[in-house]
């Protein structure tokens, strides 16, 4: 199927860029709003089409690959859109071939399936941080072009981005993780010994980019240091690379309420326990 081109590659914000690239909270929820009822034509889409997507995130800690999905998927279904971020493998996990984990999310028929850092870790904190071989580093780097060809071939469609973000602005992130203590969760050791090992990453994503960005399965890089454009510029590139149409549905009507055995279920519920109205 051919690819169909996206009305929103141009830029949603042209000639109101500010000069630090910031966007105001009016203009990205304008947009926002714009390509969240794209999102939702494309899964009606996906549902009736059968259409099978994978949907890859990677990039730096803190560089916002959390915050576009979540923008992704909150005015969708979660049994269509569903989010795949695995913890560490388990011991019997490491025993099992290195792909076997992620191939059990992949998606059914009417299925988009986001993971949230991927078999690339492989290639990334793997690498950098000694938890695998370099003999497993060397043949994941060598397979992975096949693996995505196959995964291609059998009629998923696989998108990959990375989320660049300049290292000023993670540290700012890191900073302001550790002073709110709602994102304080977000902050785990590994992040910590990633902002130390900044070229260590800097490299390993080098040579990730370049043996693994192929014709078939390349990598689309997002500038990521405005989160916000970062996840207007995300969205639209990925409803202009899946070739979705607006399908025609049929009108939903309300029609008339039955009164039938009308009585006043309000004062029926009035004896049990409320939660405490505070708010």
């Amino acid at each position: 199927m051919a690819k169909k081109k996206s009305k929103h590659d141009k830029d949603p914000d042209e000639g109101k860029k500010a000069s630090d690239g910031k966007m105001s909270n009016k203009v990205y929820e304008a947009e926002l709003y714009k390509l969240h009822a794209e999102l939702v034509k494309l899964q009606y889409w996906v549902r009736m089409t059968g259409h099978r997507v994978v949907v890859v995130f990677e990039g730096r800690d803190a560089a916002g690959k959390g915050g576009v999905i979540k923008r992704i998927t909150e005015r969708v279904s979660p049994r269509v859109f569903r989010v795949v971020a695995l913890p560490a493998p388990s011991e019997r996990e490491k025993t099992q071939m290195y792909l076997q984990r992620y191939l059990a999310h992949f998606p059914a028929g009417g299925e988009v399936v986001l993971f949230d850092r991927s078999w690339y870790n492989r290639a990334g904190v793997e690498r950098v941080m000694g938890f695998c071989t370099d003999e497993e580093y060397e043949r994941f780097l060598a397979d992975v072009p096949s693996f995505e060809q196959f995964v291609i071939d059998s009629g998923i469609q696989l998108i990959k981005y990375w989320f660049d973000v300049g290292m000023e602005e993670q540290q700012r992130r890191f900073e302001d993780r550790i002073e709110d203590p709602r994102k304080l969760w977000k902050l785990s050791p590994m992040d910590v010994e990633s902002y130390r090992r900044w070229y260590d990453y800097s490299k390993a994503r080098d040579a990730m980019l370049a043996a693994t960005s192929s014709t078939h399965a390349p990598w689309h890089l997002v500038r990521a240091d405005v989160k916000k454009r970062a996840r207007l510029n995300c969205i639209a590139h990925l409803l202009g690379e899946i070739p979705y149409e607006d399908l025609p549905r049929e009108e939903i009507q309300l029609g008339k309420r039955s009164m039938k055995g009308k009585y006043d279920d309000r004062a029926s519920i009035a004896d049990f326990d409320f939660v405490p109205e505070k708010y």
